[in-house]
């Protein structure tokens, strides 16, 4: 595909040039190492002008199509297309992930979810609960970010841009413990992320606690996330650190099934 450095957009075989071009360089920015490509290769690659290139992919930077680092200026995918492609294979996942859930509900005696992430947040996709514990069901219920262990999880591991449009506005408080403060709440993102994994101390719902770890890919990107809560007296913070080990390594034994796939 050459580039005259104009645009043609409806060409008579109804194709639109400017959104294939769009599609080339996204292709090109996936076949590309982990660390990105900078513009001008890409424009290369895909045969087109560094201008056109450039204005092509910050449009798809300003709805996280792609991601730039802001050191080198190289270009990677972004969370945008990781949350397209999970959406697009919700069944394939919880297939891969179910046993996994399953082992870790078995492990602790408490409700192991999966969510998946969404446009407006997180949507739990998988659960499972002991024989012997009443709990309220959250499958296919969307939850907000900042008020659960499960949201923390996925924020700390975005980058700072997809951050900043996910909380952009007022915060919710949902119950006395609900981080609202702003700073506050990105501290506890950094060290959701030195720890790997979030926790909640009734910020959605009083009584709820639990612990979640991100689902990542290859890239270090968060596809899912993997929880493990219940009730305050029975998962106190005490159990925090041993509960967020379990969650680790089941999503680490997510993702490597999801590698596999």
């Amino acid at each position: 595909m050459t580039d005259t450095g104009q645009e043609q957009d409806g060409a008579p075989s109804g194709r639109v040039q400017s959104l294939e071009r769009a599609i080339a360089l996204l292709n090109a920015v996936a076949d590309s190492s982990p660390e990105g490509e900078t513009v001008a290769n890409l424009a290369a690659r895909c045969g087109l002008n560094r201008a056109t290139a450039w204005r092509l992919l910050a449009t798809m930077e300003r709805h996280s199509m792609v991601e730039r680092d802001p050191h080198t200026s190289r270009y990677a995918i972004g969370f945008a297309v990781a949350r397209l492609a999970t959406a697009a294979g919700v069944d394939g996942l919880v297939r891969r992930a179910h046993g996994v859930v399953e082992r870790v509900s078995r492990q602790t005696g408490e409700t192991a979810n999966l969510a998946v992430a969404r446009p407006l947040g997180l949507t739990y996709v998988d659960e499972v609960t002991p024989p012997v514990v009443l709990s309220a069901k959250w499958l296919g219920r969307q939850v907000p970010l900042h008020a659960t262990s499960t949201g923390k999880a996925l924020l700390a591991w975005l980058p700072a841009a997809d951050v900043e449009s996910l909380l952009a506005g007022p915060l919710t408080a949902y119950t006395d413990t609900t981080v609202i403060d702003q700073a506050r709440l990105r501290s506890e993102l950094a060290l959701t992320k030195e720890r790997g994994y979030g926790v909640c101390v009734g910020e959605m719902e009083p009584n709820l606690y639990g612990v979640s770890a991100p689902v990542l890919d290859e890239h270090e990107r968060p596809i899912a996330v993997i929880s493990i809560w219940g009730p305050k007296d029975r998962v106190p913070q005490d159990r925090f650190a041993a509960l967020g080990a379990l969650a680790c390594e089941a999503a680490a034994d997510i993702a490597r099934a999801m590698a596999r796939a």
